[in-house]
């Protein structure tokens, strides 16, 4: 999907209202910040619509306040650590909407940032009159925001009916580079490596991936009900009985594309230093929590072979050792690699970080949910609103 740029736009004199992912976790009754990586991560496209002479409106979400004003939820730490970032005073407005915000338009090089949308319910309604108003505030609208285009809410695909251009901003335009063309046009091989707990939740990935990888390489808890769907052994191992048939018939369309473990590291108990042991067959009692080594080695082998990469969740119990083998062996061999790699937010993401090697992957998703829909083929109703080139 073609869709304008903010390298496009003409900014200049124009006041610019950007959709940003502000959605930071707070502490100590909303006062502090514990993680600014999204602050940083929508710093390009803020400086740049600085740059351009324009007058800047910042509008996100944080948590969950259910239209009611939370001041645990507010966004004014966030204006402070921006305006320390920029370097440039970041005005913080009493609300989103209504005269008080109207009457504080930034003029060119300065920056306004409006208090959590979400304190009001007709944000997540897509409430076209509260879109209006937002629509209202700006000349061109921009959308920086990955984390939250697949939610058609008032501030990411409303409002766009009232603005006359809308644009992906940088962040959003890298996000849609990479996973547009993961998906669509990889270099080859092309493999992905699938993780997690749950089947369920990466039904479509898994589906929409088989249609473009060359291999698909399954670990995490979800492999054992693949496993069983296949007649082996399980133990007590996690299973979504419910969901067999399902993995009977993504194996049988995968042929030998999908890779399953072969062997597997099994306890017990499910805690951190737990007795345990590799097995072939998981034996009545245990659990298999990792991948065992052959499963690794077999694993490692096929990321060396590749030119895309796509990693979306772990292995095993990667939070309690010794059950972080494989998937720390994983992203050593994703990071090691020369090839594209792109790596879907939440644990994948987590485990990337753990192992310190962040600077190492092509390409982190800064959205969770959003990454694994567009994986899953879904079009993201933010970016489909955008304006086409």
């Amino acid at each position: 999907m073609a869709k304008l740029s903010i390298r496009d736009l003409d900014l200049k004199g124009k006041t610019v209202f950007m959709r940003v992912d502000f959605n930071v976790p707070l502490t100590n009754g909303g006062q502090e910040i514990t993680s600014d990586k999204r602050i940083k991560a929508s710093l390009p496209s803020i400086q740049y619509a600085l740059s351009q002479g324009c007058g800047l409106i910042l509008a996100s979400h944080l948590g969950r306040p259910k239209g009611i004003k939370n001041p645990e939820m507010s966004l004014r730490p966030v204006a402070v650590c921006l305006a320390e970032m920029l370097g440039v005073p970041v005005v913080m407005a009493p609300d989103c909407v209504g005269p008080e915000v109207e009457a504080l338009k930034p003029g060119p090089g300065e920056v306004l940032l409006l208090e959590n949308l979400r304190y009001h319910a007709e944000e997540e309604a897509n409430d076209p009159t509260f879109a209006k108003q937002l629509a209202s505030l700006c000349d061109v609208y921009v959308n920086d925001a990955f984390g939250t285009a697949h939610r058609a809410h008032a501030s990411t695909v409303g409002m766009i009916e009232f603005v006359p251009q809308a644009a992906a901003g940088l962040l959003m335009d890298t996000e849609l580079a990479y996973l547009g063309k993961a998906t669509t046009d990889p270099e080859r091989p092309c493999v992905a490596i699938i993780g997690g707990a749950k089947v369920s939740d990466k039904i479509e990935v898994i589906m929409n991936l088989l249609k473009v990888v060359d291999r698909l390489m399954i670990g995490g808890a979800m492999a054992y009900t693949f496993l069983k769907a296949a007649g082996e052994p399980i133990g007590k191992s996690l299973v979504e009985d419910d969901k067999l048939d399902l993995a009977r018939d993504l194996m049988a369309t995968a042929g030998n594309k999908l890779m399953l473990p072969t062997d597997h590291v099994v306890s017990a108990e499910f805690k951190a230093g737990a007795e345990n042991e590799v097995v072939t067959v998981i034996p009545d009692g245990k659990m298999a929590l990792d991948i065992g080594p052959a499963t690794i080695a077999d694993y490692v082998a096929v990321v060396k072979t590749a030119k895309t990469i796509i990693w979306n969740g772990p292995m095993g119990v990667f939070e309690l050792k010794p059950f972080d083998v494989g998937t720390m062996s994983l992203a050593h061999a994703v990071a090691d690699s020369e090839a594209i790699s792109i790596v879907g937010g939440g644990d994948s993401e987590k485990a990337i970080k753990t192992a310190g090697l962040s600077d190492k992957i092509s390409h982190v998703s800064t959205g969770g949910g959003a990454s694994l829909e567009f994986l899953g083929g879904v079009k993201l109703p933010g970016v489909v609103a955008l304006t086409d080139k």
